[in-house]
Formats: structure tokens, sequence, C-alpha cells
């Protein structure tokens, strides 16, 4: 029988009977949107690849301690382990990627703050390392939705799919996190006229 008709749970079911070319097949039906998915938000090919090659020694090992649940569908499980993997990573680099969209704007654009005056170069750049500065104060679902939507420019649902939320769940974040931000900016802004 030809394996690629084969599905998802069958061939989970294959792999963990002892049919170690199962994996195989999984793996090549799932590699590309796996390994976009992880690049799309590290924007790193040979971290890609590290991270890819960590999801598949996780997603093996769970396997083969009998850990998988089935109640999820594989492909949503293993994108939401790259995920998972893909934060730890961020929070242990303790920093924020550059966050931009597919179309090239960037969060400072799309959340409003508007320094486009005759402020220098310097000055926009600060204010764009404060306010990544404020996404790390963020509480983490609101910065993962944050930087997912706009840095990795994934849809709602496909974040309320790897997070594991409802969409509304997934909006209320964002929206939390904008006006968390805002709020942020305003309060700084504040105590800084203060010293004026």
């Amino acid at each position: 029988m030809n394996r690629n008709l084969i599905s998802d749970k069958d061939l989970v079911h294959l792999y963990v009977s002892g049919d170690e070319s199962a994996i195989a097949v999984l793996l090549t039906r799932h590699k590309s949107k796996i390994y976009t998915s992880i690049y799309l938000l590290v924007k790193d090919r040979y971290l890609a690849e590290d991270i890819f090659q960590d999801t598949f020694i996780k997603v093996i090992n769970t396997l083969k301690t009998g850990k998988y649940n089935e109640e999820g569908k594989f492909l949503p499980w293993v994108m939401r382990i790259a995920h998972n993997l893909v934060i730890d990573h961020f929070r242990k680099e303790k920093r924020t990627p550059t966050i931009t969209n597919s179309e090239g704007f960037d969060i400072f654009d799309t959340i409003g703050i508007s320094e486009e005056s005759a402020e220098d170069k310097l000055l926009r750049d600060q204010s764009h390392t404060e306010l990544r500065t404020l996404i790390q104060k963020l509480p983490e679902e609101q910065k993962e939705v944050l930087i997912m939507r706009h840095y990795a420019d994934l849809s709602f649902k496909e974040i309320a799919d790897l997070t594991g939320v409802s969409i509304n769940t997934a909006l209320g974040r964002m929206r939390y996190a904008l006006n968390n931000l805002r709020r942020m900016m305003q309060e700084r802004e504040q105590s800084f006229k203060q010293y004026l």
C-alpha cells in the first residue's frame, strides 16, 4: 500500500508498533509546513533547522514513551511543540525579534505610534528599542500573540490553534497587549514630562 495514502493517525500507530519507517513518512509529509512556521518566527535558517530537529526529537521521544494523546491531530500537536521550543529560545535569549509582517509593516506603525516628525533616526531607533523593552514586560500570553501576529504574520486562527485557545481569546490577548503597550508608553511619557 502507498504510505502517502495512510493517515497521520495510522502512521503514528505503525511507528509506535515498531515500524520505524512510518516516522519518516510523517516527517516528509509535514516538514515544509513545520520548518516554515519555525523559520517565520526565528528568521534564521540554521536556528530554524536546529529547532526543527529538536522538535522531532521531542516528537519521537513522546511517541516512544507512549505519552502521545490521540485527541489532538498530529500536525497541530507537532506545531505546538515547535512553537513552544521557539518561545523557549526567545526566553533564553531574552530578546524580541524585529517585529514586521509579510508586507514589511513594522508593529510600531500598526499600533499607531507616530514618531515621524523632524526627529532624526537616532531618536526613532531609541523609541523602537524602548518599545521592544516594553513588549518584554507584557504578560507571556499577550507577548506571545503579539509576536506571532506581527512577527510571524500568523492569522488569529493559526495563533488560536498553536496556543490551544479560541480565536476570541487570541483576539482578546492581542487587544490587551496593544492597550497595555499604549498605557506603558503614556506612563513613560508622563514620567518623562515631570523632568522637563
